[in-house]
């Protein structure tokens, strides 16, 4: 049975006819007649057409479905039944019929599945797109006859595509489609920003849907797939869909290039229902001999790069500025990078190696490599890999568009440094724009990424983006050999390089730079009077022991069928080993001298540095990792306050790496609810840092703040929240008046140099032990 999923409407031309049993009349729109929500209709085939005459044009998404489905329909039944009220609807004349499509914006994420297949293949559970011919590209244009009714007899659903006129693609399709992409290399980014802007500028979800549709089998894969995740994140009638992982679309991007074959060859043989995952090992990209690969667990953690690749879908930087101009954008790429950093250090601390050097000589050679050991399934080549001991080059790509010395990057980081100093930026008018204490920080981090916000990229430059795109093509500068960029050109994989971390430590330095010419948080602005916090305690899951935090190994499963093209249905599931911790509970005793609210604010640093000895407070403010914040109601005395590990502001829960969220969402009510979390934030694996075998030791900082300094007036129920530390909220403010980062983001008031001077009676510290277990737990089993 073929099912087409659409709203039946009805419009006779005479008025005259009261149409099918259940059908009422809409007067205010000239003789329409609807479906009421609850009624389904089923036609057999000897009548469908009759039926269709009788009561005028039903049309739906059947208008382009050609002569070859009346020759099928004859063993067939057809349901058709209306959606929710809230669904768009779009008219349409046909002969003397005006026509309403109602389309599930659901359907829009079945355009992300098999993304090299031809969109007429079958997608999901076995759903079809029935598309008009004139959308099918050249090469399939003159076959739909042939290739789209065998899909349609097999498949479970059949999901109309309405016939528009389509914008024209122009220099998008410079991309081939065979082609990494990159959002760091300027010809990519702008025609991603064209495409995206396509997507966003049309009027509903229908034609959203016939638009991506038609531009999926012509523009690059990659580029679709980014363009459409940015439209859907952004536009106001999808913003509440989830975007799939890009993990389950292209797998390539993470997964050993050695899994593909004998997925393959599972999918072959094996029928579905009987395949047993295939596990990757854990360290396959280098052995114990390269001391940075210690921190592979970190660096190619599936979550993490997760993380990346989501947050610069919900914060891009070219594009529309409706889509780019969020609040304390430019601020929030400065905090969410400086605890990338932070976090990577305390990871290296407790492997026993030094802080990360940060890549400011950009004539000496690079120590590090890095062998990706990845397969891109779009190019059909292997990531290039960056081989110990190479040379920043000046960059001459005539395919890319791409002409830029080291020289520029240096004059770019000149000009920075001399806004920092003399406090002020010079906007592109020749006008200048103070770096302010409060807002300065905006300003510049929009001015080094640099996103369209720059006050003055031709001044400026593009120093972020760029230093990404000459270290990803350091192989081949010149393009003599054909080769495409490294992982560190992408976003999606940027994070596994090592280089990532030192270049990205001089950015931070560039905002520290910055911070410490601030003034210093005097006592006033730290002090919450008549709050003093008197005892901090964690207990961990399955343990008697207090303040001991513990790590382990887990294994996770991920079916990664929907990114496998042209090969047979069914589940391919890869097994993966990552870092995991038991969960904690924080509890917190709190004495206050009358009712007040407050923000409970959570940091964790390394208690000694890498020598041993103990920090001088100007350096381990820069080593605190933040680990919750959230608002509490003080009563007047005693307060106890209790918050368990997996509430954090900071993380997205772990189901959302490792769960298929198109088969396991919940469909109502509570369960509902708790599902309902953002796609941005910190992998909540990853919320505690390793550790190590010894116990490692660390310092757990707590602070109950002022919420009338801290507050910011909006309504943010039912918005999605869950990892607003270093994502904000949609479409909200960010949800703290405080700088990001507060109270560590600028050097200590005078007389400060351990962290005990620091500390105002409303902070607290408690030494904390972090605990590795090196054991391996499979799946559902671990404690």
């Amino acid at each position: 049975m073929g099912i087409i999923s659409a709203a039946w409407v009805f419009e006779n031309d005479s008025g005259g006819t009261p149409g099918p049993p259940g059908v009422q009349r809409m007067s205010d729109e000239g003789g329409c007649l609807v479906l009421p929500p609850p009624l389904t209709m089923r036609l057999t085939a000897a009548n469908f057409w009759r039926k269709r005459k009788r009561c005028g044009t039903l049309f739906a998404v059947l208008h382009n479905i050609r002569c070859y489905y009346k020759r099928n329909l004859s063993s067939r039944t057809i349901t058709q039944s209306r959606p929710s009220l809230h669904s768009q609807r779009q008219s349409l004349d046909v002969s003397t019929s005006r026509v309403y499509i109602m389309t599930d914006k659901k359907n829009l994420l079945l355009l992300f599945d098999r993304p090299k297949e031809p969109v007429f293949m079958p997608k999901g559970d076995n759903v079809v797109f029935s598309i008009p011919e004139s959308f099918l590209p050249d090469k399939y244009k003159g076959l739909g006859l042939l290739v789209m009714p065998r899909f349609g007899n097999e498949a479970k659903e059949e999901i109309g595509i309405r016939e528009i006129s389509v914008p024209p693609l122009g220099d998008i399709l410079d991309l081939k489609r065979d082609e990494n992409f990159s959002l760091f290399i300027p010809k990519h980014r702008r025609i991603a920003a064209k495409l995206t802007s396509i997507f966003l500028g049309v009027r509903n979800v229908d034609d959203l849907l016939a638009t991506a549709a038609y531009a999926r089998d012509r523009v690059n894969p990659y580029l679709f797939n980014y363009a459409l995740s940015v439209a859907i994140l952004h536009r106001q009638d999808t913003n509440d869909l989830d975007i799939p992982s890009i993990i389950r679309t292209f797998p390539d991007k993470y997964v050993d290039s050695k899994v593909f074959g004998r997925a393959r060859e599972d999918a072959n043989v094996i029928p579905d229902g009987y395949r047993q995952p295939i596990e990757i090992p854990k360290d396959y990209t280098a052995s114990d001999l390269e001391e940075e690969h210690r921190l592979f667990y970190f660096r190619e953690d599936i979550g993490l790069n997760l993380h990346h690749w989501h947050w610069h879908l919900v914060y891009p930087f070219e594009g529309d500025k409706s889509v780019v101009d969020k609040n304390r954008r430019g601020e929030l790429f400065y905090y969410m990078h400086q605890q990338v950093i932070a976090r990577y250090n305390f990871e290296r601390l407790c492997n026993g190696m030094q802080r990360v050097e940060r890549f400011v000589d950009w004539d000496s050679e690079i120590k590090e490599a890095y062998f990706p050991k990845l397969d891109s399934l779009v190019s059909s080549r292997a990531w290039p890999a960056r081989v110990k001991n190479q040379k920043l080059q000046n960059l001459k790509r005539d395919a890319d568009g791409i002409n830029v010395d080291v020289d520029d990057l240096k004059r770019w980081r000149d000009r920075i440094f001399d806004a920092i100093h003399s406090g002020r930026v010079q906007n592109q008018d020749g006008t200048f724009t103070a770096l302010t204490e409060n807002g300065g920080i905006d300003v510049l981090g929009n001015m080094v990424e640099a996103s369209i916000l720059s006050p003055n990229r031709e001044l400026y430059g593009d120093l972020h983006n760029m230093g990404h795109v000459l270290l990803s093509y350091i192989h081949d500068p010149d393009h003599r050999h054909l080769e495409s960029f490294g992982v560190i050109g992408d976003s999606a994989t940027a994070m596994r390089d090592p280089i990532f971390y030192r270049w990205h430590a001089f950015i931070d330095d560039l905002f520290q730079e910055y911070k410490s010419a601030l003034p210093r948080y005097p006592v006033a602005q730290l002090n919450n009077p008549g709050v003093t916090v008197k005892n901090i305690e964690i207990k961990t899951q399955g343990s008697n022991q207090s303040n001991l935090l513990q790590t382990f190994w887990q294994q996770s499963d991920v079916d990664l069928s929907r990114g496998m093209d042209f090969q047979p249905r069914g589940s391919v599931f890869v097994r993966f080993t990552h870092l995991q911790h038991r969960p904690f509970t924080y509890t917190v005793q709190v004495q206050s001298d009358g009712a007040r609210e407050g923000t409970c604010r959570i940091f964790l640093a390394p208690k000694f540095d890498e020598r041993g000895n103990p920090w001088l407070f100007r350096d381990q403010r820069l080593m605190f990792i933040e680990l919750d914040k959230f608002q509490v109601n003080l009563k007047q005395g005693q307060n106890t306050i209790t918050r368990n590990s997996g509430d954090s502001s900071v993380t997205i829960p772990f189901e959302r790496t490792y769960r298929d969220l198109s088969t396991s969402r919940p469909q109502s009510g509570e369960a509902l609810a708790k599902f309902n979390f953002c796609g941005c934030g910190w992998p909540d694996n990853l919320l505690i840092p390793k550790g190590n075998a010894a116990g490692f030791a660390c310092q757990l900082f707590v602070m109950i703040s002022n919420m009338a300094d801290d507050k910011v007036n909006q309504n943010i129920a039912g918005q999605c929240s869950d990892a607003l530390s270093y994502c904000g909220i949609k479409d909200k403010l960010y949800p703290d008046r405080r700088s990001m980062g507060y109270p560590f983001d600028r050097m200590p008031r005078d007389g400060v140099e351990t962290l005990q001077q620091f500390l105002t009676p409303n902070m607290r510290v408690q030494d904390v032990n972090l605990l590795f277990e090196n054991k391996t737990y499979k799946p559902k089993s671990a404690p």
